[in-house]
């Protein structure tokens, strides 16, 4: 940023982690729980994470963009994928099971307005096996109620890369 400019702060509406301990813990125990059902079916990390950006992108949570595209990228992901997540769909650089877990990712995080239908099911049990979709529920469902408690109290952000 040049001088002139100024980062903008978005100030935290409610800080969740401490107002509400009990359920913040649980939260991180069922995400503890998602990675171990993750590692049980041996569920690719870099998938897991571009299914935990596109969610993020979908119900618009910046901390959890941030995070895990860092945490792809550390993973060994490419920018161009990562960059290219919200248009995969026009994009060739997918593979058929990527694409099923992303579809899947996107009917599940739009639920009120897709109740995941039967074809959207179809396709990614193409893919997957049955322990491998009930991992990826569990890694969508779980990414959704951190975007839900990101987006509702702004209670953490996502830290510029700049001086």
């Amino acid at each position: 940023m040049s001088v002139t400019e100024t980062a903008v702060q978005i100030p935290v509406r409610l800080d969740f982690d401490e107002h509400a301990r009990g359920f913040a813990r649980a939260v991180a125990r069922l995400d503890q729980a998602a990675t171990k059902q993750l590692d049980e079916v041996d569920f690719d990390v870099r998938l897991r994470e571009l299914v935990r950006i596109r969610a993020s992108q979908l119900n618009g949570c910046a901390y959890c963009i941030d995070m895990h595209a860092k945490d792809a990228r550390a993973a060994g992901e490419t920018e161009q994928r990562i960059y290219a997540l919200p248009a995969w769909q026009e994009t060739p650089f997918f593979t058929a099971r990527e694409r099923a877990a992303l579809a899947f990712t996107e009917t599940v995080t739009m639920l009120a307005d897709t109740h995941v239908p039967a074809e959207a099911y179809r396709e990614v049990a193409a893919e997957f096996s049955q322990p491998e979709v009930a991992a990826l529920l569990a890694l969508v469902i779980t990414i959704n109620a951190w975007n839900a408690i990101g987006v509702a109290t702004r209670t953490w952000q996502p830290r510029s890369c700049r001086p």
